[in-house]
């Protein structure tokens, strides 16, 4: 028997990305569910057999709560994957209504997220958030981004105590660099400002780490369905990391 055959799941951002990838792999694993995703992204990719899409964006409360209106029974795996990766900028150049846009998604959002979904999820149900290996460390040039994660690691940790002794597991995945769409994008956009090539930019994320790679979506996605899992019974209020072993 599959991991999660018979389960009930709802990923946020599940349309593309890291997102999709996790959606990809529970689906492998049995469980069937709901795809929260904004509808150009929906319209976009394409939802395995047995998930539907929801059309929501998490910055708006009402929303997020007809999205979860649409839950007609309990969830058994909820996983916060939505999330937004501004352009590179430096401290004294912070645009702080773009710092406001990412905290609406990266921070706000897993709390929305977590706010309608608490009373929709089963007893011994198990939650992932998506965060990053700058829940825990600073970059530069970063500074909005690694903010907003510090929070959601915040809003796992809490929330762990919070949902407890309801039997429901609450912890975060921590990606290190992921090539994704908006990562090479955001190097496509450096290099022609004159940084690094994207290839040099990929390597020497590459040479940073133990495995001399860096991690994959679909790795990200495994330990995601881990978490999600009966496997991790015992666990809950920690963050995972999938990124190749950086130092």
């Amino acid at each position: 028997m599959s991991l999660l055959t018979g389960r009930r799941a709802l990923v946020t951002g599940g349309a593309r990305g890291i997102g999709a990838a996790v959606v990809e792999r529970l689906a492998r694993e049995g469980a069937q569910g709901f795809v929260l995703d904004l509808e150009p992204a929906l319209a976009e990719g394409r939802t395995p057999e047995g998930w539907t899409g929801v059309a929501g964006d998490l910055r708006d409360d009402g929303e997020v709560a007809r999205a979860f209106e649409l839950v007609a029974e309990p969830l058994d795996v909820l996983v916060a994957a939505a999330g937004i990766v501004p352009p590179w900028r430096g401290v004294g150049e912070l645009d702080l209504d773009e710092w406001d846009r990412v905290f609406a998604v990266n921070a706000r959002g897993v709390a929305a997220t977590l706010r309608y979904a608490a009373p929709r999820l089963a007893a011994g149900a198990s939650m992932v958030v998506v965060a990053s290996v700058n829940a825990w460390r600073g970059d530069p040039n970063l500074t909005a981004y690694v903010a907003s994660k510090h929070a959601a690691l915040g809003i796992v940790r809490s929330a762990a105590l919070d949902l407890g002794r309801r039997g429901i597991r609450v912890n975060g995945v921590a990606p290190g660099p992921i090539a994704t769409e908006p990562l090479l994008e955001r190097m496509r956009a450096r290099e022609r400002e004159g940084g690094p090539a994207v290839a040099d930019a990929l390597a020497q994320a590459a040479g940073a780490t133990a495995l001399g790679r860096i991690a994959t979506a679909d790795e990200v996605a495994a330990a995601a369905l881990f978490l999600a899992s009966d496997l991790a019974s015992g666990i809950t209020g920690h963050l995972l990391p999938v990124d190749g072993g950086i130092a």
